[in-house]
């Protein structure tokens, strides 16, 4: 099982498209170091199996995983997101 890690921030683009809103996803290691990943390198380590993550929800860890546009345009959602990634969203913007 690849390591977890938990978002607790993102970093939003000025576009509209649900599979173009987000530009990054950061949270904070162990150790206090805060970390920032672009949302097509979460993408990679999601789907090499290398990183997974979370989100926390109301105490709960959901899971982070990769959804496909209809235009074939891969982007990060938790899964019980409907097609907007509203969970992500939801979080502080640390642009």
């Amino acid at each position: 099982m690849p390591p977890r890690y938990l978002i607790c921030s993102i970093i939003r683009s000025d576009l509209m498209n649900h599979d173009r809103r987000i530009r990054s996803v950061g949270g904070v290691n162990r150790d206090g170091a805060r970390w920032w990943l672009r949302q097509e390198d979460a993408i990679a380590a999601i789907e090499t199996g290398r990183w997974s993550f979370y989100v926390e929800q109301r105490g709960r860890a959901v899971p982070v995983v990769v959804a496909v546009s209809k235009y074939g345009s891969k982007y990060l959602k938790c899964g019980h997101d409907p097609q907007q990634p509203e969970s992500l969203l939801a979080l502080p913007d640390r642009r």
